[in-house]
């Protein structure tokens, strides 16, 4: 079984498969400056910073394998001048210490892959699998394989809880989320989507052993995020979540529970509505 651990305080996760170790991190968002500089906000890249704090992080664990979750740059479609003169060098150099590097594309990596060293290996939106873990970025449906893993990783989301104290301050932090998640309900909304071609397929596809489901924070903390314990009028529709999986209705969000960087469980998010 695949161990499953923060690298407190950091935004990642730090899987544990045998003598393999898999640092996992998401939603970089490289170059995600040029909008403000389009606004006339003049922000100095944060490119640099957010290398050194993901090599620090790599001296810290010692991976065997880097693996990053999609939303590796900002720009959609295209490729802006800031990714073509950063994303390249951001890459060589965390390649030096992790040569099994992994870049499971987003919905935001266009043409990501003419930046990318050729040792850097790309992974389509469906994911990829360490040990029983299945890892993918959120935006679309996991490929059927991961339904034999026991937990699936995702980011796409940035969650955060929002707290109001009793001056009216209102505060965000970002956080992890660890949702319960109904695997043949998952298997089916794959299969329903996706189709299956032969009785083997919709066999081992129904075998689902998904009970449980992560969702990780940016590792680019200068984003803003999604606040998953705000308070709405009536009651959440699933099919207002951000992402496929969660629109399955396959987990309930209110029953998920929700950590801080450091590891301090604050509660399920329906318990965490009442301080949004």
């Amino acid at each position: 079984m695949t161990k499953i651990q923060l690298v407190q305080p950091h935004p990642a996760l730090l899987l544990q498969q045998n003598s393999d170790r898999g640092l996992v991190v998401c939603d970089l968002h490289l170059g995600w400056e040029r909008l403000l500089t389009k606004k006339g906000v003049h922000v100095p890249s944060q490119t640099p910073k957010i290398k050194n704090a993901l090599l620090k992080l790599i001296k810290q664990t010692k991976p065997t394998h880097m693996i990053i979750l999609g939303d590796i740059k900002d720009a959609i479609t295209n490729v802006s001048m800031q990714e073509w003169k950063e994303i390249p060098e951001f890459f060589e150099e965390i390649n030096k210490q992790v040569p099994n590097t992994e870049a499971i594309l987003g919905n935001h990596d266009g043409n990501l892959e003419s930046l990318l060293p050729k040792t850097v290996k790309i992974v389509p939106p469906t994911g990829a699998i360490f040990g029983d873990v299945g890892l993918f970025h959120g935006h679309a449906w996991p490929a059927p394989k991961l339904l034999g893993c026991k937990s699936l990783v995702t980011g796409h989301v940035h969650p955060t809880v929002a707290i109001h104290d009793p001056m009216g301050l209102r505060i965000t932090k970002q956080v992890f989320v660890k949702a319960p998640c109904n695997g043949e309900i998952l298997a089916k909304a794959i299969l329903s989507r996706l189709g299956t071609k032969t009785e083997a397929d919709t066999s081992r596809a129904f075998k689902s052993n998904v009970s449980q489901l992560f969702i990780m924070p940016s590792f680019n903390q200068f984003l803003g995020g999604r606040a998953i314990n705000e308070r709405k009028r009536g009651r959440k529709k699933p099919d207002t979540y951000i992402g496929p999986i969660l629109r399955s209705g396959c987990t309930n969000i209110d029953d998920a529970e929700v950590y801080l960087l450091d590891g301090t469980f604050l509660g399920t998010v329906d318990q965490l509505k009442a301080l949004s």
